[in-house]
């Protein structure tokens, strides 16, 4: 039997982790915050005080925290994962981070003898709950097919994107589409309220034509009944926007409409927006338009 190490228990890490767990492996977990391990041990889990006792004995250590000082720590820092995981055994961080924060990692865990993968997910809280994540993956195939019984816990398409960083490279174009096309569906809406178009036909003609896509159909009928309850949080979106832009700067790509949408979910948290969800994006777009959606 896999025994499987899980660090961070967040708002996306804790369903993942429940779903390894009814999948039958033998799972010890870890939290900064302790009281969020209680559903994940009263599942099963074996509730840990620190990585390293989270990593000791585990096959695979999977770690899902906020942003790259984050993964810095819980791996190599003091009480780490390092510090606790056999020779042989592969961690998977499934955080959203910096691709070269993410090879500098791999590096250091490879000359103690440790395999590791970068492979964020992109499905929100839902696709975590339901373990249909979509997976992208960076590293050696060879460790994807081993370890790939864990990730098959969690999501439904598992991507290899190429050598160490690939994941987090692929995860930020992602992103870059998402929020770019959150945008759009934002001003689209707002668009037509303040010219007076009935919302329900709104709806329905922009989700039958080209304009269709994730975001007008699961967050544009959320933005119109003023639930701005968080799959995504503006604050995770806009962390992930500056590791965007920061990589743009180190591979010389120029990105407008990244950086104008970054400016707009600025705005959500200045605002006190950034613990709703990204369709709180809309809110934004409300202010200055002077309309509030409803229907």
């Amino acid at each position: 039997m896999t025994t499987v190490g899980f660090v961070g228990l967040g708002l996306i890490g804790k369903p993942m982790c429940l779903n390894i767990v009814k999948k039958g492996f033998d799972v010890r977990c870890w939290n900064r915050t302790t009281s969020k391990m209680e559903d994940v041990v009263q599942a099963g889990a074996i509730g840990c005080a620190t990585p390293k006792e989270a990593a000791e004995g585990a096959d695979v250590v999977v770690t899902c925290v906020n942003d790259s000082p984050d993964v810095n720590t819980v791996i190599l820092g003091s009480g780490g994962v390092i510090e606790g995981i056999q020779q042989g055994a592969t961690v998977i961080d499934m955080s959203t981070i910096s691709p070269s924060v993410t090879r500098d990692i791999a590096n250091k865990l490879a000359e103690t003898g440790v395999h590791m993968l970068d492979a964020p997910v992109s499905g929100g809280v839902v696709g975590a709950e339901n373990g249909a994540l979509s997976i992208m993956v960076g590293g050696d195939s060879r460790t994807l097919q081993k370890v790939k019984p864990v990730l098959e816990a969690m999501g439904t398409r598992i991507t290899l994107c190429g050598p160490s960083g690939m994941g987090q490279v692929t995860k930020l174009a992602n992103n870059i589409v998402g929020q770019a096309t959150l945008a759009a569906v934002s001003e689209g809406l707002i668009f037509a309220s303040k010219s007076g178009a009935d919302p329900n036909a709104v709806l329905a003609a922009l989700g039958g034509g080209a304009a269709q896509s994730w975001m007008l159909d699961n967050l544009g009928p959320k933005m119109y009944d003023r639930d701005f309850a968080p799959g995504f949080m503006v604050d995770t979106a806009q962390k992930d926007m500056r590791l965007i832009m920061e990589t743009a700067e180190e591979t010389n790509v120029p990105l407008p409409v990244t950086a104008v949408a970054m400016q707009i979910f600025r705005a959500a948290q200045e605002m006190g927006f950034g613990r709703e969800g990204t369709q709180a994006y809309a809110k934004v777009c409300e202010i200055l338009a002077g309309v509030e959606l409803n229907r």
